[in-house]
């Protein structure tokens, strides 16, 4: 029969490889276990099972609440066995966000991990009656717990045991049963201009779209490893990790520990690797910083060699013939540096590697494609998936590449994209009127802002809502600015300010602590707090420069005249950023709006009192003074 449900796949692959090839691992106090996919068909199947004795029926929503496990997995293919959905939710969202999560879906059940998320549960369990139980699968520090709501993953896997043996095809008939139109998983969107919104994909849109990803980028069948640690929660995971995995059977990895990311990344040595935007940028700060680290001959090589692989990285943009002499520098500087430097990452066997989510600093994508690696920023969205994605030996880094087969892509008067897609998504649910308010004449309204350039790859350049005019009438892109500054090791964060009443534009600056910090170390400057090293006139100044650099890169009316370093990071406890780390541009702008009105006025000082949310809920406040500094 003809395979149409991720489901169907998983079985398929039981059949082919059983107990002798792995599917997937998982580091626990620091060793590897593994399970086949004879191993994973199981505690689906069992699962699943389980779930449908404590009354689980189909079409039920399922939210599953924890960190990248393999629970997560089976726990997501057994309520799709049963021809449910799952609803992903990330780990740290606060008691009120989980409760909007699992009310708005509707869902009959939730899987957590452990036992901070059990407690989230049980703060709200009587806002959300429509859940029958909460599954945990770590039992740590739970054994005292008495509520009857709360049950074991390794109880339910017992229950579903039994009931195979009083029906004992029930598992397999279901799992024919299942159809390419079941909606197998919501993913909510951001909420960077609103509530989230749950977008809901079908069984054809996990199989098909990536099943034909996997072939066009080529790891269809290439038996790669593959370290799992974006949120499933994610539409991007549930493409590469859930879908992915499956369907070009991948064996699948997954972290000891959300620290140990990077360690782990260097064992297992991946071969398809996908980081967000903000990850690259971390790992590029972290590069720079150890080379400030470094010692005195490790810098002066550095510094004699990368320029060579940038300038090979940027006549390989240009698709130009690079001669002779060229190839045996770079080879030379391969061996010598960027080897190396490819191994202390763990990207020495990277062959497919992304990022999407927010725009990436072409300076990023260029100081990578120096060291040999093409990071491919497709764009792509929770409702439609992956629409734009550069092909090998044509990665250029201020494009997303050209439409994907699947998609066709057209942009309005007004330079938005405009979407068709042969596998959208099934709309939002319980939001017929937003689903409908995204189709114009038959395409998709993406609300971004962007063009074609002549070769046919799309540039995306901005959410249309985000486009900023100055009361000179000039526009310009916040966005723009802001990830060439993120490209700094010393800034992890900007917020570009500008709009009709303002003359010219400014920037709230978040420092890195780690690299201000070992800065402030190597001049001998002594502070105490994030907020006390922020204020710091070294840092001002350091700052000062780095944003002077960028602004040598602009029009001159887009370039930063007045920045504030501020005394806090941005936090998505506080609504500042969404659980992806996209910034809530709307929100931080009211919240700081006395603070920018300070950027555009007369003082070189702002008193701040600002509330602090804690990562346990509670809530305090500090006091500080800003210094308010021209460029």
């Amino acid at each position: 029969m003809p395979i149409e449900t991720l489901p169907q796949a998983l079985r398929e692959n039981y059949k082919k490889y059983g107990s002798r090839i792995v599917a997937m691992r998982v580091k626990d106090k620091g060793i590897w276990h593994e399970y086949t996919w004879e191993d994973y068909y199981l505690k689906v199947k069992y699962f699943c099972l389980g779930l449908m004795s404590l009354g689980l029926q189909r079409g039920d929503k399922v939210s599953i609440l924890g960190e990248n496990k393999p629970e997560w997995f089976w726990a997501e293919l057994a309520v799709q066995s049963a021809r449910g959905a799952a609803v992903g939710i990330f780990t740290d969202c606060l008691p009120n966000e989980v409760k909007y999560y699992v009310e708005h879906s509707d869902s009959t059940f939730v899987v957590v991990h452990d036992q901070e998320q059990v407690d989230k549960l049980l703060e709200i369990k009587n806002d959300v009656p429509k859940v029958k139980k909460v599954i945990y699968w770590d039992p740590k520090g739970l054994w005292t717990y008495t509520d009857p709501i709360l049950l074991s993953f390794d109880a339910v896997i017992g229950l579903g045991k039994d009931y195979d043996k009083k029906y004992p095809e029930l598992f397999e008939e279901m799992v024919n049963q299942g159809s390419g139109n079941d909606i197998a998983a919501f993913c909510y969107s951001s909420g960077t201009t609103g509530l989230p919104k749950g977008g809901m994909l079908s069984q054809k849109w996990l199989v098909e779209s990536v099943r034909e990803w996997a072939r066009l980028d080529g790891w269809f069948g290439k038996d790669y490893e593959y370290l799992s640690f974006i949120p499933p929660a994610w539409i991007t995971e549930q493409g590469i990790g859930v879908g992915g995995s499956i369907l070009a059977r991948m064996v699948v990895n997954f972290p000891e520990e959300p620290e140990t990311v990077q360690e782990n990344i260097r064992e297992i040595g991946p071969g398809i690797l996908f980081f967000g935007a903000r990850l690259w940028e971390n790992l590029n700060r972290m590069v720079q910083a150890k080379m400030i680290d470094s010692t005195f001959l490790r810098r002066l090589i550095y510094r004699l060699i990368l320029p060579l692989g940038l300038k090979v990285a940027d006549m390989k943009s240009r698709k130009k013939k690079i001669a002779l002499p060229w190839k045996i520098i770079y080879f030379i500087a391969y061996h010598v540096v960027f080897r190396q430097l490819r191994d202390r990452l763990g990207l020495s066997n990277v062959d497919a590697v992304y990022s999407a989510g927010a725009a990436v600093s072409p300076d990023i994508i260029r100081y990578f494609k120096a060291l040999g690696i093409d990071i491919r920023l497709f764009y792509g969205s929770t409702e439609q998936g992956v629409m734009s994605m550069p092909r090998e030996g044509d990665i250029r880094p201020e494009t997303s590449g050209p439409p994907v087969p699947w998609v066709e892509i057209k942009l309005s008067d007004e330079g938005e994209i405009l979407i068709k897609n042969k596998y959208p998504y099934s709309g939002y649910y319980k939001d017929h009127e937003a689903t409908e308010a995204k189709i114009k004449d038959g395409w998709f309204c993406t609300g971004d802002f962007g063009h074609m350039n002549k070769d046919g790859h799309l540039i995306v350049i901005d959410r249309m809502d985000d486009l900023k005019e100055l009361s000179g009438g000039k526009k310009f892109s916040p966005q723009y600015s802001e990830i060439r500054l993120r490209f700094s090791p010393y800034i992890k964060d900007a917020l570009v300010i500008g709009g009709p009443d303002k003359e010219y534009v400014t920037v709230l600056i978040n420092i890195d602590l780690d690299n201000v910090g070992r800065f402030a170390e190597a001049h001998h400057i002594a502070y105490t707090t994030f907020t006390d090293l922020s204020q710091k006139k070294e840092a001002i100044d350091l700052i000062g420069k780095e944003i002077a650099g960028v602004n040598d890169t602009l029009p001159e009316w887009t370039r930063a005249r007045r920045f504030v370093n501020l005394h806090k990071e941005f936090d998505a406890d506080e609504d500042e950023l969404t659980r992806t780390r996209k910034l809530r541009r709307t929100f931080v702008e009211d919240k700081y709006k006395d603070l920018i009105g300070a950027l555009y006025g007369d003082e070189d000082r702002y008193k701040v009192e600002a509330d602090v949310t804690y990562r346990d809920g509670r809530k305090g406040t500090i006091e500080t003074s800003i210094h308010v500094n021209k460029i």
